[in-house]
């Protein structure tokens, strides 16, 4: 059986990781009290508990001792699995990155794996339905983005969060198409499936859940488990890893792993889970609900995410701080105090949200998301004088984007209808006249007004064109 982080701790002295976000109030049910000794309170398991990324781990036993000892003898490698489902990660899948990352911080070494076989199953867990099968091609190109994805943030992390009194453990980066392209059905039945009872396959709660559903589960579905398990034997015979990562969905196939790993070679390994978080109704969120925020910028932009974090309710910005950021509990607790102290400037809020962003995207991400937000929402005519025209087109994602010639003479009159931002005729002159239209956030109530350097025309060769209160285009002036 699995034990509980914190039943385990009090007792002594994440493939298809997953949590989920959205802009709403969370249900997050961990709360834990600690009675620990000196010893055990400055173990990394126990940080990671007291920060809520741990939740349980498997098998109950060894992990009480075992799993701490092992971590404390020298360094380990820890694996944890994305399936290449999306051209993109998303915010569901970056509490299991962070997790990675808090290991390697402490010198362990870690494998991100990236599920290009299994993507083509599908992973039951946690899914009402049969995910839609992926073409090889398009499960390339997926895993081709995600690597690039993984291999970023590992990289932000190691420059912008890293002590450099600390030596990090090694990241590598594998594909489990690479060891399964050789293989054909009959010797992977004989040589994996003979391993495993169909009793104890059958009684995951990942395959009760389906098969009492209306639609059932198919055998490629069932099979996932059998795939994952092995993965993890591959890892552990070829990297020497001994703990996988993954989120309390996950929780059957990491069992079928350990039971997998066992059988064949006798050795203890071990699993450790992250909590899920589910919107207030208990749903699981992420891109099968059609909500999810991506870490890849052409899909979700620096901006949009730091504005997805600034927006979280005022209840879950500390709890997000110890998930999702490096700010040692003691800088959480200050930041938190500065938030009760003066709560209209929201500085907790601001806090996560930059941590976040620089993490995923970059110094440089996180300055495009500051330009863009006082740019967009301080009227700020030098941060949008700033902005490069990717960062405009990120902005305003749906805006028209018009390169337009300047010929000398041109008014806002023109200006406007060249970009089709207002009717011909009669009806757009009065348009303008009556103030409907904005440039560079000024008000402009004069058609015949001639455009002005500074003014109008931004010294990036930019004009901001707003028509009412949601029609956005953009200009680019080619010989300003």
């Amino acid at each position: 059986m699995a034990a509980s982080i914190a039943r385990l701790f009090s007792r002594v002295s994440w493939h298809g990781p997953c949590i989920i976000l959205k802009n709403t109030l969370p249900c997050i049910t961990l709360r834990y009290t600690f009675h620990r000794s000196a010893t055990t309170q400055s173990g990394l398991l126990f940080s990671l508990n007291k920060r809520g990324i741990l939740k349980d781990a498997f098998p109950e036993n060894a992990a009480q001792d075992q799993l701490p000892q092992l971590l404390q003898s020298g360094c380990q490698t820890v694996y944890c699995g994305f399936d290449p489902t999306a051209d993109s990660l998303h915010v569901g899948n970056l509490l299991a990155i962070v997790g990675l990352l808090h290991f390697r911080s402490a010198g362990h070494n870690v494998i991100a794996l990236i599920g290009g076989a299994t993507a083509q199953i599908g992973d039951p867990s946690g899914k009402t339905s049969e995910r839609e099968h992926l073409p090889s091609d398009v499960v390339e190109d997926n895993t081709r983005a995600i690597r690039e994805s993984l291999q970023r943030i590992f990289t932000n992390h190691e420059l912008n969060f890293h002590n450099d009194s600390k030596k990090l453990g090694t990241v590598t980066l594998l594909n489990n198409l690479a060891w399964y392209k050789d293989w054909n059905v009959v010797a992977f039945l004989s040589e994996v499936g003979r391993r495993f009872r169909m009793g104890t396959l059958l009684s995951r709660h990942s395959v009760q859940s389906r098969l009492k559903s209306a639609e059932g589960m198919s055998l490629t579905e069932f099979s996932y488990q059998l795939f994952q398990a092995y993965d993890f034997y591959h890892l552990n015979q070829n990297h020497s890893c001994k703990i996988q990562l993954g989120g309390t969905d996950q929780l059957g196939n990491l069992m079928s792993g350990h039971e997998f790993i066992h059988k064949v070679t006798g050795q203890d390994v071990y699993g450790l889970t992250i909590p899920l978080v589910t919107s207030s109704a208990g749903d699981k969120l992420g891109k099968t609900a059609g909500n999810a925020v991506w870490l890849n910028r052409d899909k979700t932009s620096p901006f949009d995410l730091y504005q997805f974090f600034l927006r979280q309710p005022d209840s879950s910005v500390e709890w997000y701080l110890k998930l999702f950021t490096f700010l040692t509990l003691a800088e959480v607790e200050r930041v938190m105090e500065q938030q009760r102290q003066e709560p209209g400037k929201r500085p907790a809020h601001k806090r996560l949200a930059a941590e976040i962003t620089k993490l995923v995207h970059g110094k440089e991400g996180l300055e495009s998301a500051k330009r863009c937000t006082n740019a967009l929402y301080h009227s700020n005519l030098q941060a949008l004088e700033q902005m490069s025209d990717a960062e405009l087109q990120e902005l305003f994602r749906e805006a028209p984007f018009h390169e337009l010639l300047l010929e000398p003479g041109t008014t806002v009159l023109d200006a406007c209808r060249r970009a089709e931002a207002i009717p011909q005729g009669a009806k757009g002159y009065r348009m303008v006249s009556e103030g409907a239209v904005w440039i560079n956030h000024s008000k402009t109530d004069s058609p015949e007004q001639v455009l002005i350097p500074g003014q109008h025309l931004l010294a990036n060769g930019l004009s901001l064109l707003k028509v009412g209160k949601k029609n956005v285009h953009i200009i680019k002036w080619l010989n300003l």
